[in-house]
């Protein structure tokens, strides 16, 4: 639970901080306020899927290496499409979506940022274990290395 109040902390936070200058920079008053409209909005798309991939990860790292690769990879479908399939639906049958430009682009800075942020919060999180597990593996391949 604390790893997805990190992820949605850091979204809305993101959001904040990426859209109020666009907004307060805007030569066109209603052009600033999409932006706040078109972020907050895509953060939210984004932030369903990443949520749910998170958790899906999250109990991944306990399993075994092929549970692991199915939630990376599921994961990364499902978000995919999830996010492009909504933003599209929204662009299409939402007039609000295309009335300025940038709704695109606000979707795929949204997306690579809770991609990045899962990744890190779900890194930084695994148990010590499995941390010192890698370290002594690559301590080994370099022992190897310089031995051969």
């Amino acid at each position: 639970m604390r790893r997805v109040l990190f992820l949605v902390g850091g979204s809305l936070l993101f959001w904040l901080l990426a859209s109020l200058p666009f907004r307060m920079l805007a030569e066109d008053r209603a052009a600033g306020d999409a932006a706040v409209v078109y972020a907050g909005t895509v953060i939210l798309l984004c932030l369903i899927p990443t949520t749910l991939t998170l958790l899906w990860s999250s109990y991944a790292l306990n399993q075994a290496p092929e549970q692991q690769l199915a939630a990376v990879l599921g994961g990364t479908g499902i978000r995919i499409f999830v996010v492009l399939l909504a933003g599209f639906a929204l662009y299409q049958w939402v007039p609000y979506f295309r009335e300025y430009p940038g709704f695109w682009t606000w979707l795929l800075v949204s997306y690579l940022f809770t991609l990045a942020l899962e990744m890190t919060i779900l890194l930084a999180g695994r148990p010590a274990a499995t941390r010192a597990q890698t370290s002594e593996h690559r301590d080994s391949e370099l022992k190897s290395e310089r031995g051969a």
